[in-house]
């Protein structure tokens, strides 16, 4: 059974920072493409940061230069440090195992961590 834990959510100022971390079990890391989703209140999903297979690192235009992902293939484990929060960023964010096996059926998705920045 696949499942994602995400930590590290919380409140925080704007300007600061803060780091999510996710851990995935079930399924070894590199047979995944990770990412980090973040839902706002009163919008739909969306994509935030995402590691490709071939390792390259995309990330939204709104978080461009200020948040960074990463992932540890030895714990299995997935990260997002977010610098110079803003308080657009407020959301739930989760982690997302997809494309698992490289087949688009096998997508899992942890069960959220909340952000709150506060200006």
């Amino acid at each position: 059974q696949v499942q994602l834990v995400e930590s590290g959510g919380g409140s925080v100022q704007a300007g600061g920072s803060q780091k999510l971390s996710c851990t995935l079990s079930g399924v070894d890391i590199h047979k995944c493409r990770m990412g980090w989703y973040r839902q706002a209140p009163g919008k739909e999903r969306e994509l935030v940061s995402e590691i490709g297979s071939d390792g390259a690192l995309t990330y939204a235009d709104s978080v461009k230069g200020r948040f960074t992902i990463s992932q540890d293939n030895f714990k299995n484990s997935l990260y997002l440090q977010m610098d110079s929060l803003e308080s657009e960023d407020t959301g739930v964010y989760y982690c997302a195992a997809t494309r698992c096996f490289g087949s688009p059926l096998y997508n899992y998705f942890g069960q959220g961590t909340q952000v709150t920045v506060s200006s």
